[in-house]
């Protein structure tokens, strides 16, 4: 008599497991650790308060926008300047500025610096390498 309570074919059967085996792919490389992510490169940009326009580096900050117009030495391009805190400046200065989008002459100034990652990719100059690069592996 058989050790099991059903005779019919079912999952204890010993030939399912030989061609579940033979079946299984066959890993292409052996790979040690997580994946690698390929993350954008970062990038340090100041932008302009105003309109959001990324200035050069090496801006002269006692000027203007080119674009909009927008004071660059004011509090509100300011890294310090923080509505929340007292005098909206964090660092410790005797007395209120009324405009903060005004030019003014702040001896803590420091232009606000973001850290941006770069999304923009090389344009392809024709249609059919574009079409060609979005199928690459």
């Amino acid at each position: 008599m058989s050790d099991r309570k059903y005779r019919q074919r079912g999952y204890q059967d010993s030939d399912r497991d030989r061609e579940r085996h033979e079946k299984r792919p066959v890993p292409r490389e052996e790979r040690i650790g997580p994946r690698l992510l390929a993350m954008p490169d970062k990038r340090m940009v100041i932008r302009c308060t105003g309109c959001g326009t990324i200035l050069a580096a090496d801006i002269d900050t006692t000027g203007k926008c080119p674009r909009c117009g927008y004071e660059l030495h004011s509090c509100k391009q300011c890294v310090f300047f923080d509505p929340s805190s007292r005098f909206e400046c964090l660092k410790p200065i005797t007395e209120r500025v009324p405009k903060k989008d005004a030019r003014n002459s702040c001896a803590f100034y420091r232009p606000r610096t973001t850290v941006e990652r770069e999304t923009s990719s090389p344009k392809p100059s024709d249609a059919r390498s574009a079409f060609e690069n979005l199928f690459k592996k």
